[in-house]
C-alpha cells in the first residue's frame, strides 16, 4: 500500500497552509466547499486523522467520519434547498481518487439538473463564499 503523503492539499488545508471555504469543523472532521463543484454547494468532508483512503483508515476513525458526513449532508441539503444528495467516495487513481486523503463528496441535487463534469470549472470565489455562509449557518445553528 502506498504511504500517506503529508503534503497533499487536504493535509495543507488541515494545517492552515492553504485556504478553504469551511462550513463545519469539530475535533475529528472538517467540511469545506469543493473549488470545482459538480453542483452548487458541493462539499467535501475529511477526517483530521491522516488516512489515504477507505482501505487504510482505522475503523473507529471511519465511523466518526461517516457520522460527520451524515451531519454535513443533512445540513447541505437543508441549506441549499436540495431535493436529494449524491455522496461519492473514490479510492486510488484507478478508482477516480485525485487527492490522496480520504474524503467524501456531498453534492446537492435537483430534478432535471445534471451534475457538472468532474474538475471541469473553478467556481467564482464570491459564489463559494455565499454558499459557504448559507451552509455554515445551518450546520452551526444551535
Amino acid at each position: 500500500m502506498t504511504a500517506y503523503d503529508m503534503d497533499n492539499i487536504f493535509a495543507k488545508i488541515l494545517r492552515g497552509e492553504m485556504p478553504a471555504n469551511k462550513v463545519y469543523e469539530d475535533d475529528e472532521v472538517l467540511a469545506f466547499l469543493d473549488i470545482m463543484p459538480r453542483g452548487d454547494g458541493h462539499t467535501l468532508v475529511i477526517p483530521k486523522t491522516p488516512a489515504r483512503n477507505l482501505m487504510d483508515i482505522e475503523p473507529d476513525a471511519l465511523a466518526t467520519l461517516i457520522k460527520g458526513v451524515q451531519h454535513v449532508a443533512r445540513g447541505v441539503k437543508q441549506a441549499m434547498g436540495a431535493e436529494g444528495i449524491t455522496i461519492q467516495q473514490f479510492n486510488e487513481a484507478a478508482g477516480g481518487q485525485v487527492v490522496f486523503h480520504i474524503h467524501f463528496h456531498i453534492i446537492p441535487r435537483w430534478e432535471g439538473v445534471r451534475m457538472r463534469p468532474p474538475a471541469s470549472e473553478m467556481a467564482e470565489p464570491d459564489v463559494l463564499a455565499a454558499h459557504a455562509e448559507k451552509i455554515s449557518a445551518v450546520l452551526n445553528a444551535g
